[in-house]
């Protein structure tokens, strides 16, 4: 039994959590990843907090599981060598460089094409080409601001924030490997590889504009812009009398069901609340309702009913409570590891399975350089080769 990916070779040109989190994704589902770091290593090694060892950050740890890791200082011509005969010999090349950089170095796709045709090529980029933002440097947050996600949370608290996670990244990541997915599927019928680009900043623009571009969809607009439950203040986790929970009664049984349980059975003829249609144009009423209703009782009481109700509901889990969730613990979401330098850790596992098969062996995150010898002799190079290589500092 292997992963559907098993066979694909990819290699891994990419840091900080973008790219990492794409080629990670094709990894897990039986991908060979080559990581190529620079002497210096991928920044999340460093840049992260928590850490037994310097260079093994457990964010690092968390994205870089199941691949290799090769040292090529590029800036040296025989490394540059080394990157390109492992092209030769790959399906994908992921980067996340900019592309002024990808072409100096002969590693754009119009360079690589000839040399490897069935080669599919994955830049991911921080804006698209064509615009008057290409090429610039960009992070995570720059992405939030510019592409409306920190703005969604303004019309919600009335102060621009960025979601407290690499959202832009992740989101874009996941997006570059669903794409490498559909290349791949697209060889298998022409046998040609062919080049993407995955842009941050228009996969998340569209991520917000899909689902708030709402009334301003139509020219012109019929309304204001935004999702209103979705921007109220109360759309969030309501306190109970002990604590928080999280209800989202939106068909009209578990509407009618939770305003039975609040006791406001009325409510079930109100005009306001009446249809899912009537709730929606009445958000602010509805949340009010459903703050005013989850004070009476436990979290744990209400949980109870609304089980019974068939409600959809649920606790509030801190970050920490996802160690402890019980169902999290009944599919094993949470696996120890015995790390070879970094001792007892605990990783997430895959959350999707195939029944045609999956990865049948998991690897740890790499130490920087772990895979320099095996990767380049299995490209062709000689022991003395390789020492060479090492001594020159173009490889680690």
């Amino acid at each position: 039994m292997s992963g559907p990916l098993d066979g694909v070779r990819v290699v891994d040109l990419t840091t900080v959590v973008v790219g990492p989190i794409c080629t990670r994704t094709l990894a897990d589902y039986g991908a060979e990843v080559i990581k190529v770091e620079a002497p210096g290593g991928d920044l999340l090694r460093t840049m992260a907090q928590g850490s037994r060892n310097p260079g093994m950050s457990g964010k690092f740890i968390n994205f870089n599981r199941n691949k290799r890791s090769i040292v090529l200082d590029l800036k040296k011509p025989e490394a540059l060598a080394a990157l390109h005969r492992l092209i030769e010999r790959a399906d994908v090349f992921v980067s996340n460089v900019r592309p002024e950089g990808l072409a100096r170095a002969g590693l754009d796709h119009a360079s690589l094409a000839p040399r490897n045709p069935r080669l599919i090529h994955c830049s991911i980029l921080a804006f698209g080409r064509g615009g008057r933002y290409y090429n610039r440097p960009a992070y995570d947050p720059i992405v939030q601001s510019l592409s409306g996600v920190a703005g969604t949370l303004e019309r919600a608290t009335g102060e621009p924030r960025f979601v407290p996670m690499v959202m832009s990244d992740h989101t874009t990541g996941l997006i570059a490997a669903q794409c490498i997915g559909f290349a791949l599927y697209r060889r298998e019928k022409t046998g040609r590889g062919e080049a993407i680009d995955v842009p941050m900043l228009e996969n998340m623009a569209s991520f917000v504009s899909s689902e708030h571009l709402g009334a301003a969809t139509f020219d012109p607009p019929i309304g204001p812009s935004g999702d209103g439950r979705l921007l109220s203040p109360d759309y969030r986790p309501l306190p109970t009398r002990d604590g928080y929970i999280t209800v989202g009664p939106n068909t009209n049984p578990q509407a009618f069901a939770f305003f039975d349980a609040i006791g406001r059975p009325e409510l079930k003829k109100d005009p306001r609340f009446d249809s899912a249609a009537s709730r929606t144009a009445n958000a602010a009423a509805y949340f009010e309702v459903r703050k005013q209703g989850l004070a009476q009782k436990t979290t744990a009481e209400w949980l109870e009913i609304f089980d019974r109700l068939d409600v959809p509901a649920a606790r509030y889990n801190s970050i920490d409570d996802l160690l402890t969730d019980p169902h999290l613990s009944d599919v094993g979401f949470f696996q120890p590891e015995e790390h070879p330098s970094e001792g007892p850790i605990r990783r997430s596992r895959r959350a999707n399975t195939f029944s045609g098969g999956e990865r049948a062996t998991e690897t740890h995150a790499p130490r920087l350089g772990e895979h320099t010898r095996s990767v380049l002799a299995e490209l062709g190079y000689a022991a003395t080769e390789i020492d060479a290589l090492l001594a020159a500092g173009a490889a680690r």
